[in-house]
């Protein structure tokens, strides 16, 4: 090899080994070989809210119900009522009773009397002012099985009585489904989305005074959705059912239910459409 072959080699040999020179760009910052490491989020000063429960523990009967206070740092917390109660439960006092499944106001299963309102807990925003005490109570009027565990036993009873499901008089056709128009499916809306929680129910007076025998919103209004489906074939059966001085007419339009529903719906319109139909025919 001659002197000035080597030294080209050298010369190449020497730019590929050289450390990499911050190269600036128009309109970029220049960029340097080592990585900047990242800044550190502020850290959130605890925003502390303090929070009465209902207790109660059936294995200890001579003890009367008691509310006990819990406090939360509400920036460690999720935003609704259950979050906090399944940090209580998680984090602070595993005997706290509740129930609770989808956390996404599907289910029904976590109805219960937040700040005087029934409500679903998943879908009940806390409200971030600390100066207040949130209280958190079982759903009123009904027996409870332990802290905030309301007894349903009766509320699904009545539900049962009302045969909630599809009758026909003849007999099924094979391969075939009960078909209905778009407009007859339209009459369902405002009632097939009924989660049966029993927060209305349990907010009406009228339920509280008759639970034995007035149907109350929520079932009346499931009832109501069988007498509207065209696809079932017993609804004078089931308006018969109704017609008589309790099971419907304890119905006084105080109208809690409506404004209580954490769905939306409007249980005292249906009442009335069952009580229009009984009293005028079907329109």
């Amino acid at each position: 090899m001659n002197a000035s072959v080597f030294a080209r080699s050298a010369l190449r040999a020497a730019a590929t080994s050289r450390t990499a020179v911050p190269v600036s760009v128009r309109g970029l910052a220049s960029v340097a070989t080592s990585q900047t490491a990242p800044a550190t989020p502020e850290t959130k000063k605890p925003l502390m809210k303090k929070f009465q429960v209902y207790r109660w523990n059936p294995d200890e009967p001579e003890k009367k119900p008691y509310m006990q206070e819990y406090e939360l740092d509400l920036n460690q917390t999720g935003p609704m009522f259950l979050d906090a109660l399944i940090r209580m439960k998680n984090e602070v006092d595993p005997t706290l009773t509740f129930r609770r499944s989808c956390r996404e106001g599907i289910c029904g299963s976590c109805a219960m009397n937040i700040e005087g309102t029934n409500t679903l807990a998943c879908l009940c925003r806390i409200d971030r002012d600390t100066s207040k005490v949130a209280k958190i109570y079982p759903l009123p009027h009904t027996y409870v099985v332990k802290d905030l565990v309301p007894d349903l036993t009766q509320f699904y009873k009545q539900y049962k009585s009302i045969k909630p499901y599809l009758q026909r008089k003849d007999a099924p056709t094979p391969m075939k489904e009960n078909l209905q128009s778009i407009a007859d499916r339209k009459k369902l809306d405002g009632m097939y989305e009924c989660i049966l929680c029993a927060c209305c129910s349990t907010s009406c007076p009228s339920y509280w005074w008759n639970s034995s025998e007035y149907l109350g919103p929520a079932v009346l209004m499931q009832s109501y959705r069988w007498i509207a489906d065209s696809r079932d074939q017993f609804t004078e059966e089931r308006k018969a059912a109704l017609d008589n001085e309790m099971s419907l007419y304890r119905c006084h339009t105080i109208m809690n239910c409506a404004r209580t529903c954490p769905k939306g719906l409007n249980p005292g319109l249906a009442i009335a459409k069952i009580k229009k139909e009984l009293a005028f025919g079907s329109s």
